[in-house]
């Protein structure tokens, strides 16, 4: 029933009675809760737009800003149909790359359902085994879960994966981006395609996304084998409803500030001191950064949360749960609180220093401005002089409407392994000559998979007989615990040992903090608290901790392969050279810049090309090509490149003999870029691959070789002009 503050259907008019608008598509039910328990006066045009295609059964990325209507632009469209069109069963897989969205969502999506009678459940890591019975027995018409736990359902022994999963017709993969660009969405395309043998129909895609500079190829990605057959659209809104968020080529609206603060402790003290009684989210790009800024905070009588991947689970619930409800706080995390889960009305986003891409920077703008009469906001901190350089070409290139293409990683054939390893596990025996067709031709698990697939069978992680593979002794052994639950996940956690104060779990710790030479008690920071050791459990891998007042040490090891891109690099040189973001600085920010370009910038960068400078026996090809552009010209001009210095974002080190003669035979040698090599790999590297054990080690060599290269930064560098500088303390 309508009341005074939720209009009821007739005040939808003119939009919604229309007999050509799309909203008419949409279950009656649908349209009466939208009005009369949303209280919405109408549906956003992006929402509108969805229906159509959605309803249509066609594959679909729908893209708008965080808090941009997206999780009900897929689900009003899609329960409609499941209701017009009697679907029965677990028929929706709703996918997210957090078991904290899932959380997070679960609610609202189960609201939704509730309307037409039907329902939603939760499936992760982290749900109970009486639940997940009481889901394999009962299935909800809408299922929450992660590709992770999607696969464990495949292979698992205690769920008939064919009767759970036979019903379902589409899958709503949230945040789709975060998938893409790494090996879990090689992971999620994988499983999506043996779904699909399961199920016996093509599956409706239909994946929701913020801030991608190529939406188009993001969907063709998502399509897998059914990219160029089947229908598919991407759905944006109109750029004058949100700037930038279809084409990436406008920048959105939004109240930004740079400033230097040169230190994370004066960091702590500006955050303490800015914006009382309102709530505030700081995002770091490092655990380490969290937990020391959190101590800080703490220190100075702020009330402060924290979130970040290697605190216990309930510990972050309990710090989201505790800020969604408070205002004059703050909540320190890292990317955990990036994507769209729900900490309530913020006042503030602050950025420590600078994340890497324009999209995660976009990603936490949007947290803010959210509340009517409120405006997107963000206050960068730059505690370090080369990272207030990069935050302010980071914002250069968000001034000029510039958003990262997602791109899938290369040649994914620990993946490949794993699938291989995977498919034989559901299907417990799979015909050596029919392998490929659990993937339904999508490369590369179709048959350029075969080297894989021969080396799994040559050293017994496959068994073959008769004609049919079967699991061998080495996957039991390498992967077999816990009814090789290793499996499911595709990538690799660095080991952490868990911290227990009592009963109560704190969280991980890498193990250095425990094993590296210091002076006095051994102390640890987690929770933004410090903590002194009491034992040690070296074969559970468990600390038992006491807290004390100070002197907690924090420490994680980064598994990633790091460096910047050669856009944002790039743009760090623009900024040197003279170019200001569209956004206020602080004087001292602006001073920071202007001692940058008149002291070091000479020395560095010039509007002509690029510079080989020499400042003693110190030789530097200063690029601005990013780290893995560096990397494949290091590799490529090995004859002048110094062979036991490492490149950076922004130079390759050379010999210390170089000539300008040598130099230019070494460039020539490439003919123009044309013969690239990859970089060099250090073979320790592999371990970061996930799988790399059923992988032999020269194809899981090339695979890291591959993910670090660079070929078309590297031509770019190689094609410029270079002036030779030497310092005049040289």
């Amino acid at each position: 029933m309508a009341t005074a503050d939720s209009p009821s259907r007739d005040s939808l008019a003119p939009n919604m009675t229309d007999p050509a608008d799309p909203a008419d598509r949409l279950d009656p039910v649908v349209l009466h809760h939208v009005v009369n328990t949303l209280g919405w006066p109408d549906l956003r045009p992006f929402q509108r737009a969805a229906i159509n295609p959605l309803m249509d059964g066609e594959d679909a990325v729908l893209l708008a800003p965080t808090a941009g209507g997206k999780t009900e632009a897929a689900c009003f469209p899609i329960l409609s149909a499941m209701a017009g069109q009697g679907w029965t069963g677990a028929s929706v897989l709703y996918l997210c790359p957090l078991k904290a969205l899932l959380n997070n969502l679960v609610t609202r999506v189960d609201s939704y359902a509730q309307w037409l009678g039907r329902r939603a459940g939760l499936w992760h890591g982290d749900t109970r085994e009486s639940q997940r019975q009481r889901i394999r027995t009962d299935p909800p018409d809408v299922l929450l879960t992660t590709p992770e736990s999607l696969e464990a359902m495949l292979i698992g022994v205690k769920t008939d994966h064919a009767q759970l999963l036979g019903s379902v017709r589409a899958v709503i993969i949230d945040e789709v981006h975060a998938f893409a660009g790494d090996d879990r969405g090689w992971h999620l395309l994988a499983v999506l395609e043996r779904l699909q043998r399961v199920t016996g129909r093509p599956l409706q895609r239909i994946g929701l996304s913020a801030t991608v500079g190529n939406p188009q190829q993001l969907l063709t990605w998502l399509q897998g084998s059914g990219a160029g057959e089947r229908p598919g659209r991407v759905v944006a809104p109109p750029l004058a409803d949100a700037p930038g968020a279809a084409s990436g080529r406008t920048r959105p609206a939004g109240d930004v500030e740079l400033d230097y603060v040169g230190s994370l402790d004066n960091a702590a003290k500006l955050i303490a001191a800015l914006h009382k009684g309102e709530k505030r989210l700081v995002f770091c790009d490092s655990r380490r950064q969290v937990e020391q800024l959190g101590a800080a905070l703490r220190a100075r009588d702020v009330t402060v949360f924290l979130s970040h991947a290697s605190l216990a689970a309930e510990e972050r619930a309990r710090s989201e749960q505790a800020f969604a409800e408070a205002r004059d706080c703050v909540i320190v995390s890292t990317s955990t609180l990036e994507l769209g889960i729900d900490v309530g009305d913020l006042d503030r986003v602050i950025q420590i220093d600078a994340p890497g891409t324009v999209a995660s920077f976009l990603q936490r703008l949007g947290r803010t401005g959210r509340r009517p009469g409120s405006t997107r906001n963000c206050l960068y901190l730059a505690t370090r002089k080369d990272s207030l350089l990069q935050a302010a070409a980071l914002l250069l290139l968000w001034g000029q409407g510039w958003v990262e293409p997602v791109t899938a990683p290369p040649q994914p054939r620990h993946l490949v392994a794993q699938q291989l390893l995977a498919a034989v596990l559901q299907e417990h025996k799979v015909g050596d000559q029919l392998w490929s067709e659990q993937w339904n031709g999508l490369a590369p698990f179709d048959r350029s998979a075969a080297p894989v697939l021969r080396y799994l069978v040559s050293k017994g992680f496959l068994d073959e007989d008769g004609g049919m593979l079967f699991v061998g002794p080495e996957a039991e052994r390498r992967f077999g615990r816990r009814h090789f639950i290793e499996l499911t996940a595709s990538f690799t956690a660095p080991p952490q040992f868990t911290v227990l104060s009592g009963r109560k779990e704190i969280g991980q710790t890498d193990p250095a903090v425990l094993t590296e030479e210091r002076a006095g008690p051994r102390r640890l920071l987690l929770a933004g608290r410090s903590w002194q050791v009491t034992f040690i459990d070296w074969g559970r891998k468990r600390v038992f901790v006491e807290p004390v007042n100070s002197g907690g040490v924090a420490k994680w090891t980064s598994g990633s392969l790091g460096g910047l891109s050669y856009t944002l690099t790039r743009a760090m040189r623009e900024v040197l050279l003279g170019a200001d973001p569209p956004v206020s600085l602080t004087r001292r920010a602006a001073v920071c810049l202007t001692e940058w370009r008149q002291d070091d910038a000479p020395g560095v960068v010039h509007p002509g090309g690029t510079l080989v400078t020499r400042t003693g026996p110190d030789v530097r090809w200063w690029t601005w090509a990013g780290y893995r552009a560096n990397a494949t010209l290091t590799a490529t001009l090995s004859s002048v490149a110094d062979p036991v210095q490492r490149p950076t974002d922004c130079y390759v080190r050379l010999r210390e003999d170089l000539t300008p003669d040598t130099w230019r035979a070494a460039r020539d040698r490439t003919d123009g870029g044309a013969a690239l090599v990859l970089p060099d790999v250090d073979h320790r590297a592999v371990h970061g691959l996930k799988f790399s054990a059923a992988l032999p080690q020269r194809l899981a060599v090339a695979t890291v070789a591959a993910r670090l290269a660079d070929f078309e930064g590297a031509r770019a560098a190689l094609a410029e002009r270079v002036r030779f500088h030497v310092s005049p303390s040289g």
